[in-house]
């Protein structure tokens, strides 16, 4: 009998989705269910503007968003530092998708998310990810040749789907067609696990 998936959609850049991480592993602790885990790559300047462009309205937005996810961050002993720039993280992306074929996801996962919001990583930088991959155990130039190549068109396809799905933002979760948006639902999503009897305890 096969396991209840959970595709669970995430983005480097985004702090929310950074201090979701753990309580996001601990549902296959919780849970007889397995994470499918997706990049879906925020177009940033899309919803909030780009820097030059921004309104004071959304300036206040930004300013909240960082403020609030820090405050998770603080209970989770993590450090989040506010991004430097837009940045748009293709190349961290494909690196998710690459590690979890390499069988060095879970580390690796870890290790970006801490450094960038930390401000020791470019997820923008093909290097950055590269040096990653390789202190992994993983294949630096069979990762780049992936970036480079198909790497690109199985990226764009995962974020299409997802928005055909009607995910637009991140950490996203899909249950069977049913979303839930941002780690604040994991307690609903948790629900219907229950209801299906998938609790571990």
């Amino acid at each position: 009998m096969s396991r209840t998936v959970i595709r669970t959609y995430t983005d480097y850049k985004s702090p929310y989705a950074f201090v979701a991480v753990a309580p996001t592993w601990q549902l296959e602790d919780e849970f007889d269910i397995a994470l499918e885990w997706l990049p879906y790559t925020l177009q940033i300047a899309g919803y909030l503007g780009s820097v030059e462009e921004r309104s004071e309205h959304q300036w206040r937005r930004v300013r909240y968003s960082y403020m609030d996810a820090r405050r998770f961050a603080n209970q989770q002993g993590l450090t989040l530092r506010g991004p430097k720039k837009i940045y748009d993280a293709y190349y961290a992306s494909a690196g998710m998708n690459f590690a979890q074929r390499a069988g060095i996801f879970r580390d690796y996962n870890d290790i970006v998310f801490r450094r960038f919001w930390s401000h020791e990583l470019d997820v923008d930088s093909v290097d950055d990810i590269t040096a990653v991959i390789v202190g992994l155990g993983g294949d630096g130039a069979a990762f780049q040749a992936y970036a480079e190549g198909t790497g690109r068109a199985e990226h764009e396809r995962i974020c299409l789907e997802a928005e055909a799905m009607g995910v637009f933002g991140v950490p996203m979760y899909v249950l069977d067609g049913e979303l839930f948006w941002g780690g604040d639902r994991l307690p609903l999503l948790k629900e219907r696990l229950r209801e299906r009897g998938l609790s571990r305890r």
